[in-house]
This record gives C-alpha cells, sequence and structure tokens, in this order.
C-alpha cells in the first residue's frame, strides 16, 4: 500500500544526509583546485564518478528488479559512508592526496548505480501517480535548498573546525538516513522480477522495451545531449571561473547560493502543482530557457551581480525538465520493469557526462584560456563580449554553451517521436 507520509519521512532524511555529502564535495573541490589551480583536476573529480556509475548502470537494473530496493540503498549508502569516513581518516592523519579523492569518487559512483534507480523505484512504490508531479517537486527543492546551506554552513563550519568536521558531519548525517530507512520506512516488494537470466539480459529487455517507446528513448537521447553541453561548463568550470575572475570563495559561495535559491523557487512551483500540462513542452522549453538565460548572462558576467543573476535564471527551470521527464516514465513504464529501464535511462542519459567534464577541463586550460591571452582579432572581439584577463577563456565556453545547448533544446522538442508522447 502506498504511503505519502512514509515518503515524506524517507525525503527528509534523505536530505538531511544530501547536505553533509554536499559540503564534503564542496570543500573538496575548493581543497583540489587550491593544490595545483588546475580545472582539468577539477573535472576529474567528477569523471571519476560518473564513469564507473554509467558502466555498472548498464548492468544494475536486473539486480535491481530481482531485489529489496531498501537493502541496495541501505547497502550502497553504506559503502559510501565507509569512502567518507576513509577521507576523514587520511586528512586526520595529514596523508590526504588529491588521487585518494580521485579513487573514493570511483568506488561512490560504482554505488550510485545501485542506488539512484533503487531510489527510484522505491519513489514509485510510495508515492500514488497524482502526487509524483508534487515530489519532483519537493525532491528540486531540497536539492537546490542544500546547495543554497551547503557554502554556508560549510563555510562557517570549516572556519572553525577544518574539513576534518565537515567529514565528520556527513557521517552522522548518513548514519540518521540509515536508520529512519531501516526501521521507518516501509517499502512495497510484490512486483519483483523473478525471471532466472543473465545480468546483461536485463539490460537488453530495458533496450528492447525502448525500443517500442521510441519517444521515451529520443527523450533519453536529447537529454544526454543537453547534459553534455551543461557539464562542459557548468559542473567543471564554473568554480574555477568565478575563483579567477574574482579571487574570492565567497563570491563563489553567493553565486552557487542563488543557483539553489532558483532551483528552490522552481521546486516549490512544481511542487504545488504550478506546472504546464503539457510535458514535453515543459522539459524543452525549460531547457532553452536555462541555457539562453544563463550560459550567455554568466558569459558576459563581470561581478557577483551578473553571475547570481546568472545563476538563478541557469537553476530555475530545471525542476520544471526533471518532473516533466519523471511524469511521463512512471506514466508510461510498468512497474515490474522501472528498474531496468531507469538504469538504462541513466547510462544513455548520462553517458555524456563524463565526456563533457573531461572536455570542459582540457578546453578551459589547454584551448580557451591560451587563446584569449592570444593577441589576435577574434580573442580581441571576444574580449568586448566577455572581458580579459585570467578566466576569460571560461567565459567564452559559457558563451558557446549558451547558443549550442538552446538549439539542441529547440530542435529536440520539434522531434516527431517525442511529440507522440504529448
Amino acid at each position: 500500500m502506498k504511503n505519502y507520509k512514509v515518503f515524506i519521512l524517507f525525503w527528509l532524511s534523505q536530505s538531511i544526509s544530501q547536505l553533509g555529502s554536499a559540503m564534503t564535495s564542496f570543500l573538496l573541490v575548493l581543497w583540489t583546485y587550491e593544490q595545483n589551480r588546475s580545472a582539468m583536476s577539477v573535472s576529474l573529480m567528477s569523471f571519476c564518478n560518473y564513469v564507473p556509475y554509467i558502466l555498472l548502470s548498464l548492468f544494475a537494473g536486473t539486480f535491481i528488479d530481482r531485489h529489496s530496493k531498501k537493502a541496495i540503498m541501505l547497502i550502497s549508502d553504506s559503502i559510501a559512508a565507509l569512502c567518507t569516513l576513509a577521507v576523514l581518516v587520511l586528512a586526520v592523519s595529514g596523508r590526504l592526496e588529491v588521487w585518494n579523492i580521485y579513487a573514493v569518487n570511483v568506488v561512490i559512483g560504482f554505488m550510485n548505480a545501485f542506488q539512484q534507480p533503487a531510489s527510484a523505484v522505491a519513489v514509485g512504490k510510495m508515492v500514488p501517480k497524482e502526487k509524483l508531479v508534487n515530489v519532483s517537486g519537493m525532491n528540486s527543492f531540497s536539492s537546490n535548498l542544500v546547495n543554497v546551506l551547503t557554502p554556508v554552513i560549510a563555510a562557517f563550519i570549516y572556519s572553525f573546525g577544518g574539513l576534518e568536521t565537515i567529514l565528520l558531519i556527513d557521517i552522522i548525517s548518513f548514519l540518521f538516513a540509515f536508520f529512519v530507512l531501516l526501521f521507518a520506512v516501509h517499502i512495497s516488494e510484490e512486483y519483483e522480477y523473478k525471471e532466472k537470466t543473465s545480468v546483461l539480459s536485463g539490460t537488453v529487455s530495458g533496450f528492447r522495451f525502448l525500443k517500442k517507446e521510441k519517444g521515451l528513448l529520443f527523450i533519453m537521447i536529447t537529454l544526454a545531449m543537453i547534459n553534455f553541453f551543461s557539464r562542459l561548463t557548468y559542473e567543471n568550470i564554473l568554480s574555477p571561473m568565478i575563483l579567477s575572475r574574482s579571487g574570492s570563495s565567497v563570491t563563489l559561495g553567493v553565486v552557487n547560493a542563488v543557483m539553489g535559491i532558483g532551483g528552490i523557487v522552481g521546486g516549490i512551483i512544481v511542487s504545488a502543482g504550478k506546472a504546464s500540462k503539457n510535458n514535453i513542452k515543459m522539459i524543452y522549453v525549460s531547457a532553452a530557457v536555462s541555457f539562453l538565460s544563463g550560459d550567455l548572462l554568466m558569459a558576459v558576467g563581470r561581478n557577483s551581480v551578473m553571475w547570481s543573476l546568472a545563476a538563478f535564471a541557469a537553476s530555475f527551470p530545471i525542476a520544471f525538465i526533471i518532473a516533466g521527464q519523471n511524469v511521463i516514465l512512471y506514466d508510461r513504464v510498468p512497474e515490474e520493469m522501472q528498474g531496468r529501464v531507469f538504469a538504462v535511462r541513466n547510462a544513455i542519459q548520462f553517458s555524456t557526462i563524463p565526456l563533457g567534464i573531461l572536455l570542459g577541463g582540457f578546453l578551459a586550460d589547454y584551448v580557451f584560456e591560451p587563446f584569449m591571452r592570444s593577441d589576435n582579432l577574434l580573442s580581441n572581439a571576444l574580449s568586448v563580449i566577455v572581458g580579459g584577463g585570467e578566466g576569460s577563456g571560461m567565459a567564452v565556453m559559457f558563451l558557446c554553451t549558451g547558443i549550442s545547448g538552446s538549439v539542441i533544446s529547440v530542435l529536440s522538442y520539434r522531434s516527431k517521436e517525442i511529440q507522440k508522447l504529448k
């Protein structure tokens, strides 16, 4: 029996755990960038997380459909927490190095390949269909509230407790969420996939389902392209660009906070049921607006005010994109197939993220930044638009993704297969 109140308890505990993890990630990014002042080093952190996540997602779907979603979440979260504990031990002993963080991110990526699809299926088992849009809005609200609180709380705690205190808080928040899930949350397992086949065959069946549901497959492919352009910049270039152009971690914290506020406002509107009933339009128009208003403003910005406006404009539409896709997926994918389909979705939709992250760091350090330091007609013309000096090359990258991402969003919306889902 579906119980919306149980989901709220689950959502609250997971949000608290997410805050602890986000504070750790925020400070580790700053710590890594300060070691060598390289955007590529920050890119590799995300790259090491996403690649194992995507590779294992191809095989995780069958396992998820066959086993307890609750047990999968408990075990995968526990292993991720042990990684945080390892970082804490290394930090306390003074032996923490950048490669340690890369290794930990690989393990966490593997665990996320199980945890995230299992959580998505579990939500479908806990929440009535008429509440799915509200749930998507709640998730956007909490994740963006975390983005707002993370830099403020992390900076405050770090100022007197150091990285070790942040890591300890992360572990405590995990324990809270773990025990809530273990003792207070019941997840129905009545629709289980019992067919005795190979792990890979489950992935094949997920692809077969999507081959019949071409509209769903096209949405995943087009969102994969959108993810590529967004990850060229936001995932790994935003922090180095603002740090290099402003020289202030406070400015970075403000921009990240405003980005979270944009997501919160979007999440509130979605959770209140004020989103468009045309889910296809909600996905792609929102994506185009995010690229046009967010990336282009981020490119021409020269101060915290402009960067903050850009951050709000970029993040506000995200809740609508997620809600639109979630409603379509839960409506068209049978419950007994969701583990496999969601795992395949993750593999397809996020497959471009590592490439975008790695390419973004490379282009920033070795192409755009050196190019903007050169003296030629094009670089001088671009300097009029984005400004000069350190970080201007990364600003040009935002200019490129703003144009490219919006074009992809509009073309995707016009797809005949996608329009059939309306």
